[in-house]
């Protein structure tokens, strides 16, 4: 295995949104300004969070490459990933000791790294890293690209049981790039259930798909150290 295919999609944009439902008017962009008031009073009341995510991203050759893996963070920034697909069993901690990504490949100790979130080991596509994961971040990146990050019009829209927010806009983490932007809202749940990014010519770069989000469920700090194991 590629030590860069460890955190390939680590970025995992984790987006906490809390939306009442009523309808929302597709062209006022004062509706996107309630909808980010809501996100960051909803992530004030959350201490820990669970969730299960799927990436799908553009592979070679116009393919799609698939990964699978449960997310755990804590505030105010614990950060614990374990991967069920394709890399079975490897756990990405953050921060260690010292501050540094932990790495353990298919959960065999001895194999332990320990690298800078910014390290070439854990190039991500998407230009996220570990440390740039949780839903307060991107809270606030997905205000800026309602706001000053925005490169077109803003459209909020109801499609039956859900919210999706559409926007053109910078790129959360790739300086000088413009992405196409999809959120999608589960009403029923007032929580994400998808992400989609395209170019702004609408060439499909990645899809993120949460499942089974679990709040305050009282993680214990001890879960983010694996050498207590």
């Amino acid at each position: 295995m590629k030590p860069r295919r460890l955190c390939r999609s680590i970025g995992i944009s984790f987006l906490l949104l809390v939306l009442p439902a009523i309808p929302l008017n597709a062209a006022n962009p004062a509706d996107g300004q309630a909808v980010l008031k809501r996100m960051e009073s909803a992530y004030e009341a959350v201490k820990d969070y669970r969730v299960l995510v799927r990436v799908v991203f553009a592979g070679e050759n116009a393919g799609r490459q698939t990964e699978e893996f449960i997310y755990t963070f804590k505030k105010p920034g614990q950060v614990r990933i374990d991967f069920q697909a394709p890399q079975s069993g490897t756990i990405i901690v953050f921060p260690d000791e010292e501050g540094k990504v932990l790495v353990r490949p298919w959960g065999w100790r001895f194999l332990d790294l320990h690298l800078a979130p910014d390290s070439l080991l854990l190039t991500d596509p998407s230009g996220q890293r570990v440390d740039q994961t949780d839903l307060g971040l991107l809270i606030r990146n997905m205000g800026r690209s309602m706001d000053g990050g925005r490169q077109g019009p803003l459209e909020i829209v109801e499609e039956g049981a859900f919210v999706r927010i559409r926007v053109l806009a910078e790129n959360h983490f790739r300086e000088g790039k413009v992405t196409r932007y999809q959120f999608t809202i589960d009403k029923n749940t007032s929580f994400p259930a998808e992400i989609e990014e395209w170019t702004p010519d609408g060439v499909f770069e990645r899809r993120i798909t949460f499942q089974n989000l679990a709040i305050n469920t009282g993680v214990p700090d001890s879960f983010f150290r694996l050498n207590d194991d």
